[in-house]
């Protein structure tokens, strides 16, 4: 499976906080990974590095075999627009309908006329279960919804990669269920690489391949969930128990 992800030597430091240091991945085209770790362990980092949003301070951060440390600025976006995310609270744009949400970054990144933008985002709604919502507005919707509206917005691009940044934060159990069975169900359809954040690790064992732990500013432990399952390593079986202590930083 070749890597369209890779994150080289890659070290990140805030004033005297070393969030990473040397920290190595590698993310297969078309596979599910799960990122997980402590609170303050470099998570949200992981993220921003991953869509040039920070620029690490050693090593390299590769997209499709290109370093983003090397790309200009126009790259960077043009970059970003192959990568669609889910982010933890949905953050839809309270003052948009449910509709212009999902068409945002469709307006952002392309040059397509209105009809060719409403046909793509009932066709997204559609793939979230949600057909005919496009004229509501966010404060009508219930948690669940805001999550696939959320959705529907992250794969309106068609993106290479989807980032899922705790996506079943805050929602009962059926919701859950419905959000994962999401994440399987459009990377079958979609032929995506999915990039879960997760401290739920009952969902993470549902819907990935492989789970990567961060501590000790690196990614200790990458492996498939059997592997996980069996490992003798501490932080790793605390942690699938629920049982890491939370840490303190970025």
């Amino acid at each position: 499976m070749a890597p369209i992800i890779e994150f080289k030597k890659v070290s990140k430091v805030f004033g005297s906080n070393k969030v990473l240091v040397d920290a190595d991945l590698s993310i297969g085209d078309g596979e599910t990974i799960t990122i997980i770790g402590g609170s303050g362990k470099g998570k949200t980092v992981f993220l921003k590095l991953l869509l040039g949003v920070l620029r690490p301070d050693g090593g390299k951060v590769m997209f499709k075999g290109r370093s983003l440390g090397d790309m200009e600025e126009k790259d960077v976006v043009r970059m970003r627009s192959r990568i669609g995310m889910l982010f933890q609270g949905a953050a839809l744009f309270d003052s948009l309908s449910v509709a212009e949400n999902v068409a945002y970054p469709l307006r952002q990144h392309f040059d397509y006329g209105e009809e060719k933008i409403s046909q793509i985002v009932q066709a997204k709604l559609g793939l979230v279960g949600l057909p005919g919502v496009g004229e509501m507005m966010p404060a009508d919707l219930s948690g669940g919804m805001k999550k696939r509206v959320g959705l529907a917005r992250a794969i309106a691009t068609d993106p290479d990669v989807i980032l899922y940044d705790e996506p079943t934060t805050g929602l009962d159990p059926a919701n859950t269920r419905r959000i994962c069975n999401l994440i399987l169900e459009l990377q079958k359809k979609l032929h995506v690489t999915s990039v879960v954040v997760t401290h739920d690790m009952e969902s993470a064992f549902r819907v990935t391949d492989r789970i990567a732990l961060i501590s000790d500013k690196r990614f200790s432990f990458v492996g498939t969930k059997e592997e996980a399952r069996q490992s003798k390593d501490p932080l790793v079986r605390n942690f699938i128990a629920g049982e890491m202590e939370t840490g303190d930083g970025v």
